[in-house]
């Protein structure tokens, strides 16, 4: 997600709109906007603000499971020699990879990779293994989601 601009605040109505979106991102103006105390225009605004700062994206978000990639999912922590942001980038290229971070401490990467079947899941981790500068890999597959969220961040 992009980083919202220096300087720029959100008040509470903003807030009040996001926790609103967090729950129906598809949610329309005409709705959102007494649900808040403000017209359709001025929410509309605030929705275009919040989303051209970068405090919010709306987007579809899709259930892995329900894709059939129940089984063929996980974290990658791994360890780099050398530039962590080349690795983080070529990582970030390769197919299901749908999340990589840089971190501090155990490993130097995290990546949640989500494939269609156990082979491509076995080929994706070969890969990673592969890259120039990866040290190691552990991969934590996943056995059961237990609870997934996207409600954080508005007080």
């Amino acid at each position: 997600m992009g980083k919202a601009n220096i300087g720029s605040e959100i008040d509470d109505t903003d807030r009040e709109i996001i926790r609103a979106l967090q729950d129906d991102g598809r949610m329309p103006y005409s709705q959102l906007g007494p649900l808040v105390g403000l017209s359709d225009a001025a929410v509309r605004q605030r929705v275009n603000r919040l989303t051209t700062q970068g405090f919010i994206r709306i987007v579809a978000v899709t259930d892995p499971t329900a894709m059939g990639l129940s089984h063929e999912q996980g974290l990658f922590g791994i360890r780099v020699e050398g530039d962590v942001r080349q690795v983080a980038a070529e990582v970030s290229d390769l197919s299901g990879a749908f999340y990589v971070v840089m971190t501090a401490g155990r490993f130097d990467l995290i990546a949640e990779i989500v494939c269609q079947d156990r082979g491509t899941f076995i080929d994706v981790s070969t890969e990673i293994r592969s890259l120039h500068g990866v040290e190691s890999v552990e991969v934590l597959p996943y056995l059961d989601v237990v609870k997934e969220t996207y409600d954080w961040g508005v007080g």
